[in-house]
């Protein structure tokens, strides 16, 4: 079943790994031309968060845009794809070819095809989402950027996530293919899944921890960068909590086309009367506790999966 397997997927297995290989060529040149030039241009102590590095980080992201652009769309696009051509043609292509008559019917039962597909099958694309997750944590740092936490889209390709994430997609893919029996339909419900469940995780991910509070004096500005941002508030001298401060308290300056100068004069303003800032947010010390928190719901939901196809498969090849 092993040969079998390699021998009836290798066209889309070869595929991801030459997309994989690229992909690191494309992350290993921007990489090395990035370390040369912070070589040649880089002030005194950056890459950093210091003042003087601000422009460097600017000009390494201009040059680097078509990277970040390939990058920001690959959180789910790599698994839609991999749900799409891995896991969606599995069964429906079988049922459209009416090869399932024929493989069904030989002397490796339903079951144990099955099984040894979907496992083979599905342990290849976490791999291979490990593997992608360990070329962007190796690149990311190389361009001076540590925010592996507070960002979402990056949160999702470094750690297990995009393992379970390929993992799922593709088991919904087999899920897809299983019931509606069409390999372009069941394509279609897996974009659409792995887009939802983006999304769902998303909000829901305000709530894997007590998020942590902290209030600020003389700025609203996040101590920490890579902290994941869940809410604020105002906070009044009598220390209670306001969405907005009373109209009346500071004026509001005019627009004058400086609205970030406009909004820093407000609050210095707002701070002078005893105001003060509350943050609520996830320190990116959670990092791990929300990496595991959400692929043990991902791998939970490719599990379900896994046993829906399994059901409906062998029923009908009953």
């Amino acid at each position: 079943m092993i040969w079998l397997t390699w021998r009836q997927h290798r066209a889309q297995i070869l595929v991801t790994a030459a997309l994989l290989a690229v992909l690191g060529l494309l992350l290993l040149g921007s990489a090395v031309e990035a370390r040369l030039h912070v070589a040649g241009h880089a002030p005194p102590g950056c890459p950093g968060p210091a003042p003087a590095c601000w422009d460097l980080a600017r000009a390494l992201a201009d040059r680097h845009d078509a990277v970040y652009t390939v990058f920001g769309w690959m959180p789910i696009v790599a698994p839609a794809l991999i749900g799409a051509f891995w896991g969606a043609p599995l069964l429906g292509r079988e049922y459209e070819r009416g090869t399932h008559k024929l493989a069904w019917t030989q002397a490796v039962s339903v079951r144990r095809w099955l099984a040894v597909k979907l496992a083979l099958l599905g342990a290849l694309a976490a791999t291979a989402g490990l593997a992608l997750s360990a070329m962007v944590s190796l690149w990311r740092p190389v361009l001076g950027r540590e925010d592996r936490f507070g960002n979402i889209g990056v949160f999702n390709m470094v750690g297990v996530a995009p393992a379970v994430w390929w993992l799922y997609a593709f088991m919904l893919g087999a899920a897809a293919g299983a019931l509606l029996r069409r390999t372009l339909p069941a394509m279609a419900v897996v974009v659409a899944g792995v887009a939802v469940t983006t999304f769902t995780l998303f909000g829901l991910s305000d709530h894997y921890a007590e998020p942590v509070r902290t209030v600020l004096s003389g700025t609203t500005v996040p101590p920490d960068p890579d902290a994941r941002l869940v809410g604020a508030a105002w906070v009044d001298p009598a220390g209670r909590e306001l969405a907005r401060p009373p109209e009346g308290v500071c004026p509001h300056p005019p627009d004058t086309g400086r609205s970030d100068r406009n909004q820093q004069t407000y609050e210095r303003c707002l701070f002078g009367k005893g105001y003060r800032y509350a943050l609520y947010a996830h320190p990116p010390s959670r990092f791990w506790r929300f990496q595991w928190t959400e692929a043990a719901l991902l791998t939970a939901a490719s599990l379900a999966l896994a046993g829906l196809t399994a059901r409906r498969t062998l029923r009908r090849g009953a």
